[in-house]
């Protein structure tokens, strides 16, 4: 449960972090009455990402055998990308992220169907995260129950709405920087445990070889196993194979360590030119 609470509690806050600074804006503007079409475009956006989602869900539990096992791998490889690109854009945007859409906002309220263009700019935002989570979701799903992710995801939509509000109201401020810093790393992991199930995936069926099926084998504890709710949280937010091949472990590593210290390291500084002045400090 913890994992798709985690995931949602991300990517929940993402979007609920751009329906408060829209709201706020307008309240700010005196233009509350902007304020339906907002809500309209973010509930027409939930439904079509969770019609995505369920289509995808439906089309995979139509397949059984190696040809299920393949179109799992393809969910698992195809949010490994998707969450990288993700964790990095929000890496540099989450700093200008409220100019930007502030600026948005004012093109759209100047425009003469601002209602409709305040409507887009809330729907297209929430619809970009709403079908990103779906497809995590999914891939979550391919080691715990059904109901579990549901319930986890649920909870997690449910804190990041808090979170949300109290953007909105301005009565706590929260630390964009670091939030977006530790879910970050978090979900490299969870991506890096992904791209591992892609090669267990392929493996199992049989399109991908092995030099060792066994680097070490820890199937004796059986609360490394998916068989407690242990080992399904092990094995859906880390990765974890009680008995892993070489390659699930190389593909873990060699995931999880460059991303990683990419993702920490510091934005590079542009260069000034020569005889140019620094502005001087407030």
């Amino acid at each position: 449960m913890l994992t798709p609470l985690l995931i949602m509690v991300r990517e929940g806050f993402e979007a609920a972090l751009i329906v408060a600074i829209v709201l706020a804006y307008l309240r700010r503007s005196g233009r509350m009455d902007m304020a339906g079409p907002v809500w309209i475009g973010v509930a027409a956006a939930g439904v079509i990402a969770a019609m995505v989602g369920v289509v995808i869900h439906l089309s995979v539990g139509t397949l059984a055998g190696p040809a299920r096992l393949r179109a799992f791998a393809l969910i698992s490889a195809v949010a490994v990308v998707v969450l990288t690109w993700m964790v990095f854009w929000m890496r540099r945007q989450s700093a200008r992220i409220k100019g930007e859409l502030e600026g948005q906002l004012d093109h759209a309220l100047a425009g003469g169907r601002a209602a409709y263009a305040v409507a887009s700019v809330a729907f297209l935002a929430v619809l970009r995260e709403g079908i990103e989570a779906s497809l995590f979701m999914i891939a979550a799903a391919t080691t715990a129950a059904g109901t579990i992710v549901v319930v986890g995801a649920l909870l997690g939509l449910a804190i990041a709405a808090m979170l949300g509000w109290l953007v909105y109201t301005g009565g706590r401020r929260i630390p964009m920087r670091a939030f977006f810093k530790v879910t970050g790393l978090v979900l490299i992991v969870f991506a890096g445990g992904l791209l591992a199930r892609v090669v267990l995936f392929e493996q199992a069926d049989g399109d991908l070889g092995t030099v060792n099926n066994a680097v070490y084998n820890l199937t004796r504890y059986p609360w490394l196993t998916q068989s407690t709710e242990v080992g399904k949280f092990l094995a859906a937010m880390f990765g974890w194979d009680p008995r892993p091949s070489l390659e699930q472990v190389v593909a873990w590593l060699a995931y999880v360590i460059p991303v990683t210290l990419l993702f920490l390291r510091p934005p590079a500084v542009t260069a000034r030119p020569a005889g140019e002045r620094a502005p001087a400090s407030a």
